[in-house]
Formats: C-alpha cells, sequence, structure tokens
C-alpha cells in the first residue's frame, strides 16, 4: 500500500464509501471525509506526500475547484475525481494545479490507476496537454470577466429593461410599465446593445438567461 495519506473529499457518503474500497483493494489506504469535515483544516499543512481525491460539486454551494489552490498550497497534491461534465471547471481546477481528472463512472481499475499515479505525484496529462488546458482556462476567464464588465456598464433602468426583454416583453409594454414613451425605451434598448456589445434583443434575453445562470 502507498505509504502517504489518500484522503477523499466527496459529500455523497456512499460514492466516497465505494470508492475507498475500490482503492483499498488496489493496495492504497484510502479514507472518506466529508467537505464539512475536511474544510476546517484544508489550509493546514499536508502530511508528506498526501492525497486528496477531490470532487468538483460538494454541495452546500461549496466548488471544489476553489479549494485546488489552498489545498496546493498546503502541500496536497490533488486529483479530481467527479461526475462534473463542466470541462471549464475542470480546466480551471488542472490550471490551479490538480494532476488530472477521472470520472466518478470511470471502471475501478481506471480509479486505481489514476490514483496510483497521483499518489506517487506523476501528473496524468502531459505538459502540451496542460499548457492547453491553462491557456483556455485563461481564455475562459477573460472571457468572464469581460462579460462581468459589460454587465456593470448597465444603469439600473437598464437593468430592470434587461429582465423585461428576457422575459418577452416588447418595447411598448415596458413603456407603458415605466410610465414613459416607447421611443425612450426604444433609446434605453439602443444603449444596451451598444454596452453589451450585441446586434439584436434576441442576444440581450440569451445573455441575461446564461448571466442568471
Amino acid at each position: 500500500m502507498t505509504g502517504a495519506p489518500v484522503v477523499i473529499v466527496d459529500d455523497h457518503a456512499l460514492v466516497a464509501g465505494a470508492l475507498v474500497m475500490a482503492l483499498r483493494s488496489g493496495g492504497i489506504e484510502a479514507t472518506a471525509v466529508l467537505p464539512a469535515e475536511f474544510l476546517p483544516r484544508v489550509d493546514d499543512p499536508a502530511p508528506p506526500g498526501a492525497l486528496v481525491l477531490l470532487d468538483l460539486d460538494l454541495g452546500d454551494g461549496l466548488d471544489g475547484v476553489e479549494l485546488v489552490p489552498r489545498l496546493r498550497r498546503a502541500g496536497w497534491r490533488v486529483l479530481l475525481v467527479t461526475g462534473s461534465t463542466d470541462e471549464d471547471r475542470i480546466a480551471a481546477g488542472i490550471a490551479a494545479g490538480a494532476l488530472g481528472r477521472v470520472r466518478k463512472s470511470a471502471p475501478f481499475p481506471e480509479l486505481v490507476a489514476a490514483a496510483t499515479r497521483a499518489a506517487e505525484g506523476r501528473p496524468l496529462i502531459g505538459d502540451d496537454e496542460r499548457r492547453r488546458i491553462e491557456a483556455s482556462a485563461s481564455a475562459r476567464a477573460q472571457e468572464r470577466r469581460l462579460a462581468r464588465d459589460r454587465w456593470e456598464r448597465l444603469t439600473p433602468r437598464e437593468l430592470q429593461i434587461v429582465d423585461r426583454i428576457a422575459a418577452g416583453r416588447r418595447p411598448a409594454a415596458i413603456a407603458e410599465e415605466f410610465v414613459v414613451s416607447v421611443a425612450t425605451v426604444r433609446t434605453q434598448i439602443r444603449s444596451i446593445l451598444s454596452k453589451l456589445e450585441v446586434g439584436s434583443q434576441l442576444e440581450v434575453a440569451a445573455l441575461a438567461r446564461q448571466r442568471r445562470g
């Protein structure tokens, strides 16, 4: 068995328990910890060579991606073991220092092999692939910053109008609600299009839905 501790951090006890049994059957001494129990000590110095198998969706609004840099600073090796299909979040986790990702649905031999490599400090992806992932994560982060900056250009009234556009309201109905002329609403809509750098109200509605998640 590997000498360094291997800790599975997952909010699904049954899944974590199954992973523990699979890893132990492959010669890895693993333990499972619920996120709420692990979080208070996430910044404590890690034992030498210690490995965390980290889910991205930890429940109660906890995002595993945000824990990766903290774990790395504390000296933990990190392997993402997740059911998430959000490639942007996975890329962000790898860019933050995770050794790689393996799906929860992977066959147990694949999980054991990945955990063994990670426990030995061996990356699961090559340098070229890591650079590509890091570049992609950086570009996505820049896109999110630019999108946030565009939304911050809007006035409170323009944000209200965006909500009405997203709900399918027409300019005449919006004008009636706010007791202004249709011409005023159309001027405000043109301002919204300019500030969000889009060409139509349909694009505004799509961006609004995307922003709400």
